[in-house]
Parts: structure tokens; sequence; C-alpha cells
């Protein structure tokens, strides 16, 4: 490193640099081997491949089991919500065609990545601008019987379970890239440092915002389930599919859920838990689990506490407010209002 003048720093990014590019080579390789082989088989039997158009299959754990953007085998038609492509929280790489090509032919190339070995886990989605003068002006999900004239590859940049490492965005480029050769397209591509930089800021600044309220209401004495579960239907409630928790909902969509509880045994206490970010501010969902809380205090006769067992006061009622006014103006500031469709996949 001495003879070259190099530092620690610049040696170790070279390093770095090198080891891509050689994966992107050896990816690349090897994509470009398995089309030849699939492309001679089928001219051998003179049978098509299926193709599959994308799917929404499970995204990273989630407890409310929220389907999320990804290709997979899940029945598109099932998927109760769909996602756009959204560059706040995307890597997003353009495909450019100098003639419109078919759908189909598209989704049959990357549905062959399903049989690609790589590090991709995170939630990845595709988008075509459709060719057709008559449709529509905007991105839309691939259909085999339309042709596109652009695409769009992206990919998350950040979840809860952090930002998107190295490796992982280098093989989705590295795919991209394959798929532009395949298909003889311009390719516009974001360097992969800008956007390891764009995953961590993202990251950032979603561990700030990522809250989860409790109200915790203290039993004076234990109530029995039956009398607890109709007092809880009373209010509003619906009971779980497991049958083990309560949920809030308004025009039915979730604002907020108790904890978990045995309906095999009496109710000590109850908690209410409201996860911030995924939860429009309009909503006032705190003020609402706060009614709610002083509503079913006073009917099991019990009193609210904090997750101390201490009296929950104004002066922290107050408090709490205070901090939520500044935490939706950061999310509508950062341009991932709570509640959001682009909120719902950031904070899963």
């Amino acid at each position: 490193m001495t003879m070259l003048g190099l530092s620690d720093l610049q040696f170790a990014l070279a390093v770095i640099g090198l080891l891509i590019l050689l994966s992107v080579a050896i990816f690349n390789f090897k994509y470009a081997r398995k089309r030849r082989n699939e492309k001679r088989s089928t001219d051998f039997s003179g049978e098509g491949q299926v193709v599959r158009e994308p799917s929404f299959g499970a995204g990273f754990a989630d407890p409310q089991e929220r389907s999320e953007p990804s290709f997979g085998g899940v029945d598109i038609a099932a998927t109760p919500e769909k996602f756009s492509i959204d560059p706040r929280i995307d890597c997003v790489i353009t495909l450019r065609f100098d003639e419109a090509i078919g759908g189909a032919e598209i989704l049959e190339e990357i549905n062959a990545w399903a049989n690609e070995s790589g590090t991709l886990t995170a939630r990845w989605m595709c988008e075509g601008l459709n060719a057709d003068v008559d449709a529509a002006q905007d991105w839309e999900e691939l259909h085999p019987e339309a042709t596109y004239s652009e695409l769009q590859l992206a990919i998350q940049l950040a979840s809860r379970r952090g930002p998107i490492g190295v490796l992982e965005l280098s093989d989705f480029c590295s795919r991209a890239q394959a798929l532009a050769d395949t298909l003889g397209s311009q390719i516009d591509m974001p360097s992969v440092n800008a956007m390891l930089e764009s995953a961590k800021e993202l990251d950032a600044m979603a561990a700030e915002s990522d809250i989860q309220l409790s109200i915790n209401v203290l039993l004076d004495e234990p109530c029995p389930w039956a009398n607890f579960d109709a007092l809880m239907r009373q209010r509003g409630f619906q009971v779980s599919r497991n049958g083990r928790y309560y949920e809030f909902l308004s025009n039915g969509a979730m604002i907020f859920v108790s904890a978990e509880l045995d309906p095999n045994q009496p109710v000590k206490q109850l908690t209410l838990l409201l996860e911030v970010p995924l939860v429009a501010a309009h909503e006032r969902a705190f003020e609402r689990m706060l009614g709610e809380g002083v509503e079913i205090a006073q009917a099991a006769h019990g009193r609210l506490v904090d997750d101390n067992g201490i009296n929950l006061t104004e002066a922290a009622v107050i408090s709490i407010r205070q901090h939520l006014d500044v935490l939706y103006a950061n999310l509508e500031k950062s341009g991932i209002a709570a509640g959001s469709s682009t909120a719902n996949r950031l904070f899963s």
C-alpha cells in the first residue's frame, strides 16, 4: 500500500470495488449461459416457456401479515393491497428500449430470476411504461399482452430489519444489468455507493420515527374473561383470528390493538398498543386509544398506569401529545406521511 501511495481506507475501498466487479462478472456469465441453454432447449423441444406475471409475496416478518411487493408464487388477485415504486425508499433502475417490447417477453426474462441463486431478500418490484398511445401515460404493473417503451426495476433500501447490504444491492444491480443486456436496452442505474448512503440515511430517519405507544389499564380485581370480552366487544373492538388480542378499526383500517391475553385466565391488565408511523395523523389514534383506555378503566374498575405501574398523569399525556406532533411533522417533512402506503412499506 505504501509503494502505491494508498491509505488503508483507499485500499479497503479498492478491494470492495474489485469484489463487486467480480461478483457482477460471475453473475452475468452464469445468467448468460443459463439463458443460452434455455433457448437451446426451447429450439429442440419446440415448447415455449410458461409466462407468469409478477406477483406479490410475503415480505419481511410482520405480525399483521401485510402482503408486500416482490416476485413470487402468490396470485395477485388474492392480494388486498398493492404498492408502487417510490424513489423515496427505493433504488430505481430504468431500462429504455429503442423499440417497444412485449410484456410477455419481459416477464419471461424476469421470472427466470427466480431460478437464479443470489442474495436478494428485500422487496423489489417492476413497472412498465405502456407504449400504447391510447394508454394512460403512467407506470403500471406489467401485462403480457401490452408493449412497453421503458421499464423500472426497484428494490427497497430499508425496512425494520435495517438498511440494505452492499452484497444484496450489488446482486440486484447485476441482475438489472444482465436483464438490460438480454433485452438490448439502455440502462440508467445509480451508483451502488450512492444508494448505500441513501439507505443508511433512510434507516436513520426511520429509526427515529419508529415509535410504539402503549396505554396500560391495571384492574383493581381480575375480571373474568367472559365479562371482559363482552366489555371489549361493546366498546367496538374485534377479537383477532387467534382469539388472543383485540383490534380497534376505523373504516376497515387498523388503528391500534391490545397486547396478547390468555382467554383461559381472568384479565388483570390490558395494554393497548399503537404503531405511530402506520396510522395517519388525522385518525387521532392516540386520543382515541386514550379515550378507550379511560372508558375501559371506568367500566372494569381499573386505572391507567405507565409501564412502571405508576398512575398516568396529565403532564405525561401532554408530553406524549407534544412528541407526537413533532413526529408527525418530521414524517410529513420527509415525504413519508404516517399511514401512507410508503410508510407501511418502510415500517414493516
